[in-house]
């Protein structure tokens, strides 16, 4: 018999070298997915995140601004105008990015608010200067400039459409 026969470790592989790397095989399949991926998929979610919460939010602005009765009534005025229907077509549409402001304190309140329309022959904006007072809108200025030619459609100085009987 052989010493090597003898030897009760002859079945084993021989002892790790200190501070020699693991079987990288084996490492990876102990570390769990975040650990591994944690260097791209924590900017990545809190672009993400970031993205999500500022959508809602401008989601949220545009919605209240596109129920004020500012907004309401100045869209309504737009469409209802003769001229602007023949200079954009028929039916005026409103677009989603709406911009300005609106402050409301109790029963007053003002706006200024930018709506783009469109219709089947082209584009406009609405140009709103709107007062609140005593829980009623008045308009101070309502104007459609038509983008192709930049001319200038004033709605309050057409007549408001008579109510029916």
């Amino acid at each position: 018999m052989t010493a090597d026969a003898m030897s009760p470790d002859s079945d084993l592989p021989p002892p790790p070298v200190p501070g020699a790397p693991r079987d990288p095989v084996e490492r990876e399949i102990k570390r769990s997915w975040f650990s591994r991926n944690w260097k791209w998929f924590l900017p990545v979610g809190c672009l993400t995140a970031v993205v999500v919460l500022g959508g809602g939010i401008a989601l949220l602005v545009f919605t209240l601004m596109k129920s004020s009765d500012a907004y309401k009534g100045a869209v309504a005025r737009a469409k209802a105008s003769p001229a602007v229907a023949e200079a954009l077509g028929s039916p005026v549409s409103e677009g989603w990015l709406t911009m300005g402001s609106i402050r409301i304190t109790g029963s007053s309140g003002n706006a200024n608010l930018t709506i783009p329309i469109s219709g089947p022959k082209g584009s406009g904006t609405i140009y709103v200067v709107a007062v609140k007072f005593a829980d009623e809108w008045t308009f101070k200025r309502l104007v459609v400039e038509i983008d192709a030619d930049h001319r200038k459609l004033d709605l309050l100085e057409e007549q408001a459409p008579a109510a029916g009987p």
